[in-house]
Order: structure tokens, then sequence, then C-alpha cells
């Protein structure tokens, strides 16, 4: 088991900083001033302050990256994933354990847990589920193991398991019942085994008014007010997010494994149904969707009848599903996380596991492995495309202030070269630059702005576990209701925008008033770089745009294009250097102002000039 996790998580252990992750190192930067009360502080979210007090998580999470912090003194991707790799290994030998005591079979329901795609991609995150779940694990693990062998030591372990499961997530509540009902069964008058089962709810009622005696509020209270102002517990979300978490349960193992469980007579029609969900996706009919929410009512369905036959694992995942779906509001498959060990070891009992069926088991085993790590790649390339992004913005900011207009992993990396998190009514000036992601909405700037550049993020793998498109519910069943999407649509669509006023529509370099209005590449002298862009007004009825210069004679440039908002409008061949040369072309107008480019293919040097010259611009806009 030490070998597949390792296998899984060191090929991402350079995962960009992704998703939530953000708002915890906010509690682990505040850890540094606060040990006690990493949440006892605010962060931007929606345009508004937030009291993290009211975060859906307590504090372990951030504590935990408080300590890396404190070790590494910065927050270095490498080592942090590293370190959390032990909650992954964790989890996996607790399943083990687990496994052993109630299958024959505990490798392959060991390698049907690990396999599950919310272990394998939300295992690479700095979020607070792989702690959350390690906890978990070790807490039921241990409590077995103590009811059986009447051993307070085991007992004491899974008491402090479960209190730091409570730390990292609210639904550690789940577990009294999960212990009491085993407790009941095998030893219901042992009563330490009473107290450790109670462990959860204990911690977490000794932080809420330890919280309240400290800084005066109960961080549920806090957090009960933020999900009334959002709606959070609306009952149409509420539905959507019970809806989702249906949909995940038939994704957390393979339908070919599942596809054994079902009765003979309805194999078929099976099939058929997976056949059609493949070909919908492709074609964007999507029974996808159907077909899971049928296959994850029959395994729930499935699951409670194995319970009421006294399989403790089917009843393990019933006790937690339940509450789940009343609780819960966004549907995310991580959630489901504390049910894929009772549910592996469900099937896994099932199966009866003999010659004929071993090779489809583990050709399941395989392919739902394939799957869970092409979602773990595409979700790797998604959130490197931001953290090359905000490089590249820093680089061509040239001293603007920049304002990065979205929230989460998003920006973390915006913030860590000098951007500032873009809050409602903020005082954005001409000249600032605005990055939007089309993904996260964010909020308005408040100020006109002209495009600068987009950048789109489209992994080649046909999977997504969020894009434009919002069909899948993989995080967040806000829109879509999909486990994940089969497509190639842009994850997100990332916008670099100027605030502008401009005042001039056509710009001579050497003019003092150009200089607010010249973006980069260009000097007061005229000489251009590879690339220059300004920023113009647009004249009532103005339609074409040129550009001037003069060729040098050494000057290697025989290609010159001229772009408005990152489209070229129009291109041209140098016939020959030491010459004038004018080019125009139809600009899109429609707006106030526009950024326009100019760009040569060929640069070159001169003695004493540090500077790749491209041509001697004279003048560029609207005539």
């Amino acid at each position: 088991m030490t070998a597949l996790v390792l296998a899984l998580r060191l090929p991402f252990l350079n995962q960009a900083i992704q998703g939530d992750d953000l708002y915890y190192l906010y509690g682990a930067e505040h850890a540094q001033i606060e040990p006690l009360h990493p949440t006892h502080t605010r962060y931007l979210f929606g345009g508004e302050m937030l009291d993290m007090r009211g975060n859906s998580h307590p504090p372990l999470n951030s504590w935990i990256l408080g300590g890396l912090l404190a070790i590494f003194g910065d927050i270095k991707e490498v080592p942090f994933h590293l370190a959390y790799t032990l909650f992954s290994w964790i989890a996996a030998m607790a399943m083990l354990s687990l496994a052993r005591r109630f299958t024959d079979h505990p490798l392959l329901a060991t390698l049907l847990f690990c396999a599950v795609p919310a272990f394998v991609v939300n295992g690479n995150s700095l979020e607070a589920d792989l702690p959350f779940l390690a906890f978990w694990m070790a807490a039921v693990a241990l409590f077995f193991n103590a009811v059986d062998r009447e051993s307070l030591s085991h007992l004491a372990g899974s008491a402090i398991a479960s209190a730091f499961a409570a730390l990292a997530a609210y639904q550690a509540i789940f577990l009294t019942p999960v212990l009491a009902v085993y407790l009941y069964r095998k030893r219901r008058d042992w009563k330490p085994g009473w107290i450790a089962a109670l462990a959860a709810p204990a911690a977490l009622a000794a932080y809420q008014f330890w919280e309240r005696a400290t800084l005066g509020a109960m961080p549920a209270a806090v957090l009960a007010g933020y999900m009334q102002t959002y709606h959070l517990n609306a009952l149409a979300q509420k539905a959507r997010g019970a809806t989702a978490l249906v949909v995940h349960l038939a994704w957390m193992i393979s339908p070919l494994i599942l596809l054994l469980l079902i009765p003979r007579g309805s194999r078929r029609l099976w099939v058929i149904a997976a056949i059609a969900a493949v070909a919908g996706a492709t074609y964007d009919i999507n029974p996808l969707f159907w077909a899971s929410l049928a296959l994850g009512v029959w395994v729930l369905g499935w699951c409670v009848q194995q319970a009421a036959h006294k399989s403790f694992p089917a009843l393990w995942l019933t006790l937690f599903f339940a509450p789940a779906m009343a609780v819960f509001f966004a549907g995310s498959a991580r959630y489901l996380l504390p049910v894929a060990a009772p549910l592996a070891i469900v099937v896994v009992n099932s199966l009866a596991v003999n010659n004929s069926r071993r090779s489809i088991v583990y050709t399941g085993v395989g392919l739902q492995l394939a799957l869970s790590v092409g979602l773990a790649i595409v979700n790797y390339q998604h959130w490197e495309a931001y953290r090359q992004l905000a490089g590249t913005v820093a680089s061509e900011a040239a001293g603007r202030r920049v304002w990065v207009n979205a929230d989460g992993g998003e920006r973390y990396y915006f913030e860590a070269d000098g951007a500032l998190a873009l809050p409602r009514n903020a005082a954005v000036e001409p000249g600032d630059i605005v990055v939007s992601s089309a993904l996260a909405g964010g909020v308005p700037a408040g100020v006109p702005l002209a495009a600068l550049s987009n950048t789109e993020i489209r992994p080649a793998l046909p999977l997504r576990l969020i894009s434009l498109e919002g069909r899948s519910a993989y995080s967040f069943g806000s829109r879509g209701l999909l486990p994940f999407e089969l497509s190639t649509v842009p994850i997100d669509d990332v916008r670099a925008e100027i605030a502008v006023a401009p005042e001039l529509s056509y710009i001579v370099p050497e003019d003092p008033k150009a200089a607010a209005q010249i973006l980069s590449g260009l000097s007061t002298d005229g000489w251009t770089e590879q690339q220059a862009t300004v920023i113009l007004k647009v004249p009532p009825g103005a339609t074409t745009l040129s550009a001037s210069f003069w060729l040098h004679p050494s000057a290697p440039a025989r290609h010159v294009s001229l772009s408005v908002n990152g489209s070229v409008i129009v291109e041209k061949d140098l016939p020959r250097a030491d010459s004038t040369y004018t080019i125009s072309g139809l600009a899109p107008v429609g707006t106030a102002s526009v950024a326009v480019t100019f760009a040569v293919d060929k640069t070159f040097s001169v003695p004493g000039d540090a500077r790749h010259l491209g041509v001697d611009l004279t003048g560029i806009g609207f005539k």
C-alpha cells in the first residue's frame, strides 16, 4: 500500500495551490500571529470581507499548514504536498486494517478504496479532506480493535483520532453513530467504549465554547449566519446537493465491477445505458447523468438491503450517507470519502471473486485508476495554468498596480506576486491592470477596461472536473449534475485588462501626453521591442487604424502586424530596409477604448543599448 500511495502522490508533489487551499493558507499565516486562533482573521470572498470563523471547517488544517509554514519559512508546494502524503498513507493503512476484519480479500478492497476518484484527485490538495479522512479512518480502525480486544490503549488512540477528525471537519459527528452501533453489537456494556464514541462531538463542543469564551462568538454561529446570507440551506440547493451525492456514489467503484453485482436479468439494460451514456456525452445529448443517477440509486438501495441483512459496513455507509444528504449543500464528490471504505468492503464481499471474475474485477480496478489519474492530471494542468499566468502578468505589469478578480486558488499566485484581491467598489484607477477569471465570475471593476490578453485553459485530455460549461458537479453542483465531464471544452478563460480613461486616439511616441497610454514595448524615442502595446481612445465614427514607422538599415524585421484587443487586423511583409512604411486596417470598434499591439518578427541590438529593437515607430492610432 505504501508503494501505491507513493505512486499516486509523488508525480503531483509540485501541484499548484488550488481550490480552497488559499483560505486554509490564510489561516496558516495568521497562526504565526495567533497560534491558538488561526481562524481569527478575515479574507475577501465574493468582493466582501468575511470572518474566517465562519469557514465550513474547524481550524485543524490551518494548524497543520501553519506548522509547515513555521518549519519551511514560506509556502512551498513540494514539501507541503510531501507532508500531506502522510495522510493518504494513514487512510490507506487504516483501510487495510478494516478490510482484514471484514473481508477475505483485504488487498482488493484497499485497491478499490485507493482508486476512488476523490481519493486520487483531492489527495493532491492542501484542503482538509485527506487529513479528515486519515483521522476518521484511524478512529474507526482503532475503535474496532479496541472493542474486539477490550484494549484501552487502542480506545484512547481512537478517541484522540476522533477529536482530530472533528477539528478537521464538522461531519466528524457522524462518527458517533457508526462507532456506537458497532459497540452496541459487540460489547454494549463496555462503558469506556461509550465515552470514546462521543469524542468527536465532545471535541467540537469544546472548540465552540473555547472560541466563544476567548473571541466572543461560536464559529458554528458565524457559519450559520453566512449560510443564511448566501441561501446555502435553501431547499432547492439541498435537493441538488443530495442528487449530486447519489450521482457520485455511482462512480466511487468502477461501473464495470458494479455490473457484476446487478441481477443477471438486468445487466443487459445497464450495458445499454452505459453505452448510451458515453455516446450521449460525446454528442452532448448527455444521458450520462441519468445513467449515473440510476446506478447511484441502485447502489444506495442495494447497500440499504445489505445493511438489513446485518452487514455492518453497509450499515456504516447508510449511517453516514443519510445525514450527508440532508446536511451538505454542495454535493461535492469529496464529501463521500468517509464511505469509500465500507462501500469497497461491501462490494468485495458480494463479488464472490473467483477465477472467472478475477480478470474482470482487476480490469475494473485498472480502469478506475486510469480515470482517477486522468482527472488528477487535468486538475494539475488547470491550476498550473494560473501559476504560469501569474508570473507572466507580474513580469509585464511594469510597476502597475494589479487587481485579481477571482476567489480561491486561482488568485493565490497573483497575490504572491503582489496583486490585490478585488473588493466590491474598489478604487481602480486608470492604468491599473485587472485579471479576471470567467470561471470564478468575480465582481464588477467599476471602471472601463480595455483588453490586454486572453488566456484559455484547455487541457488536452477529454476529462473535466469543472469547466465554463458548468455541467460537472464534482466540486459543486450549483449548475450541472454530472460526476465529471467527458469533454474538451475550456476550463477557464482568464482576461488581463487595463483600466482606462485615454485622451489620445493617435499616439506620437515623443509626445509627453502619450506616456500614460503606452503599456509596454515602446520607448519615448519611438523604438519598439518585438511587441509594443498602447491604449487608445476610439473617436466617434473611426474605423481605420494605422501605424507608421521607419525600418532601420540594420533591422532584420521583415514582417509586421497590427492587433486590436488581441486580434490581428492587418499584417504586412516588408520588402527592404531603410524605408518608411504605413500599415492600416479596419478596427473592430464599439467600445470607448482599445488596446493596440504592433509586432515585428525579428529584433536587433546596437552597441551601448540593451534593448531588443524592432522598428522606429513614428505614430500609431486612429487618424
